[in-house]
């Protein structure tokens, strides 16, 4: 048993002394992609990063673990913000990173056989290094889902406010055509698209173009109700256009009461309804 911790002693030791060329090594493996993407920092500082964990992969083979793991995670976490802000792939981060074990064996293997270690040394150094490199692709893994789904969230907001697009007319006048399927959470952004926009341009007049609607149910109707009446609340008067016939059989078969809510069939009778002809 001591035997076997000597000779990780050791090993770990070889491994910390040896960091700059395994780093060079690993950096001579790596695919011509993979360094284009890094050419524009300095060399001495990506071999420094690179060294740095073969130092810790080392320090692996006879340290506590908690004290290994908590600078791996700090570098892991690091590397892997680098890696996304450059524009590597997750594969390529994953590639680089099995790259260590290749580096730590070919160095080592001639002088492992020469002094003929215990096989459960060579057993033992697997066992301590392995679950360091799991634990920085796991990281990986975790920093690339976090920022994959930090982009698509962006990209469904650019979505949305491009779902709810608010068209100024003239001073006071603005159509906001709705285009699709409006669920709950659509009303929801038309509430408030609605409402921002209203008061930022100062809007007499909304007019509400449904006519891209293609189904108008009891919950979508009085989703469009409770608009009008918001923004009845904030001085805007609302207008609904483009009820085809058959919405409006669907209405009327619903029972859907619009009240006093303003309708015309065309964008044009709701602009000639508010007189903008006369403000042009």
């Amino acid at each position: 048993m001591k035997r076997t911790k000597d000779e990780l002693l050791y090993i770990g030791n070889k491994i910390i002394e040896s960091k700059e060329k395994l780093a060079r090594n690993f950096t001579a493996l790596l695919d011509s992609e993979y360094k284009k993407k890094l050419i524009y920092q300095e060399k001495a500082k990506i071999l420094e990063r690179r060294a740095e964990i073969m130092g810790y992969l080392g320090e692996a083979l006879f340290e506590e673990k908690p004290i290994v793991s908590k600078k791996v995670t700090k570098w892991a976490r690091d590397i892997g913000k680098l890696a996304v802000e450059n524009g590597l792939s997750l594969s390529q981060i994953l590639k680089s990173s099995a790259l260590s074990r290749t580096v730590i064996w070919d160095v080592f293997t001639e002088e492992l056989h020469q002094r003929k270690f215990a096989a459960i040394t060579m057993l033992d150094v697997s066992k301590k290094i392995d679950p360091f490199l799991d634990q920085i692709n796991h990281i990986f893994v975790d920093i690339y889902e976090a920022h994959n789904h930090e982009q698509m969230k962006l990209a469904y907001m650019a979505l949305e406010e491009l779902s709810v697009p608010m068209v100024p007319l003239s001073k006071g006048i603005a159509v906001m055509p709705i285009v699709g399927q409006i669920d709950t959470h659509r009303a929801q952004l038309i509430m408030e698209t609605a409402l921002e926009e209203s008061a930022k341009l100062q809007l007499n007049y909304l007019i509400l173009d449904i006519s891209g609607v293609l189904i108008v149910d009891t919950m979508v109707a009085n989703n469009i109700i409770e608009i009008v009446k918001a923004l009845q609340l904030i001085g805007t008067k609302a207008m609904i256009t483009g009820i085809r016939p058959e919405i409006a059989h669907t209405i009327v078969s619903l029972g859907i009461e619009l009240g006093t809510i303003k309708t015309k069939a065309t964008l044009e009778q709701a602009l000639a309804e508010i007189g903008f002809s006369m403000l042009n």
